[in-house]
């Protein structure tokens, strides 16, 4: 009977980890790197909404550009997360596709950087390094969940291909980071000369209104954080809003009262009527005002009218 009633113990048990099997010990690394993985990219969805809430939406292509960004790093995240790893195939085509998504979102990151996108230049930000940290991160870890070890698979199968393969992702990744680094070295923390030095203001007609320009034509904004001896943007939103730098001379014929104030580097920031002068990087031709409206950086900014 004891026999019996042991027997029947240990068949039970059998049939009760049958039908609710706990995660092996091998197991767990795939489910942290899941974890992680879907965590980083819904992370940098996270990064790129804020950017497209708060400035990047009024900049042409660029814009609806981030907003697939956000929409595809969300779904990318959850599926990674929500896809079992039991379902071998679906969730390593998720994490592929994840790591793909990531390593494509930071070679327009360093393109954009380095040469321009749809007449954007990005300019050296804190979020912007912040999303390129966390998308090579991404990368490398979705790119160690893709070729982890299947559980129960013979180690026998193809060692030669899986060391090729995982060579080949650790290099990408460490790629990566490198270019990363190298961009953000390399990249403007201001305006380039072209928008920043030019002094010669003139009047436009945008949008059914006569406005202030710069000497190329591209709409000139205030600030309304600022007062007519001071400016109050600097750093990252004196990257996005380049100072109109000049003289006085620069407003010659025009019906309101030209000045300057000096920023903190030294230099001389024209102003129009009291209200130091700005241009916006969102506009990327002269017949726009695209920074018009917006409250970014810690204030309203409006394009300044041409009036007396």
């Amino acid at each position: 009977m004891a026999g019996n009633d042991q027997t029947g113990i240990l068949t039970s048990g059998r049939r009760g980890v049958m039908g609710h099997p706990a995660p092996s010990a091998r197991g767990w690394p795939q489910i942290i790197l899941r974890v992680a993985g879907s965590g980083l990219l819904i992370a940098t969805a996270a990064i790129h909404l804020d950017l497209y809430l708060t400035g990047y939406r009024t900049i042409p292509t660029i814009g609806w550009l981030f907003l697939l960004q956000v929409i595809a790093a969300f779904a990318l995240g959850l599926a990674v997360l929500v896809i079992p790893g039991r379902l071998l195939i679906p969730s390593r085509l998720a994490a592929a596709a994840g790591a793909g998504f990531a390593l494509a979102t930071l070679g327009g990151y360093l393109l954009s950087v380095w040469i321009g996108l749809f007449g954007f230049k990005e300019v050296r930000t804190t979020a912007g390094i912040a999303a390129g940290v966390v998308e090579v991160a991404a990368f490398m870890v979705l790119a160690a969940l893709v070729l982890a070890p299947v559980p129960q698979a013979s180690a026998a199968k193809a060692p030669a291909l899986a060391r090729t393969a995982r060579l080949t992702a650790a290099v990408l990744g460490v790629a990566a980071a490198v270019l990363l680094g190298v961009a953000v070295a390399n990249a403007t923390v201001s305006a380039p000369p072209a928008t920043s030095t030019v002094t010669a203001l003139k009047t436009a007609h945008i949008g059914g209104v006569t406005v202030l320009t710069n000497g190329k034509g591209f709409a000139l904004y205030s600030f309304a954080p600022d007062t007519p001896t001071t400016s109050k943007c600097y750093g990252t939103c004196a990257a996005y809003w380049p100072p109109v730098i000049g003289s006085s001379a620069a407003g010659s014929g025009l019906p309101g009262k030209i000045g300057t104030i000096k920023r903190t580097d030294g230099s001389l920031q024209l102003t129009y009527n009291g209200h130091p002068l700005y241009t916006y990087i969102g506009d990327s031709a002269p017949d726009q005002a695209n920074g018009n409206n917006l409250n970014l950086n810690g204030g309203l900014w409006l394009e300044v009218p041409a009036s007396p």
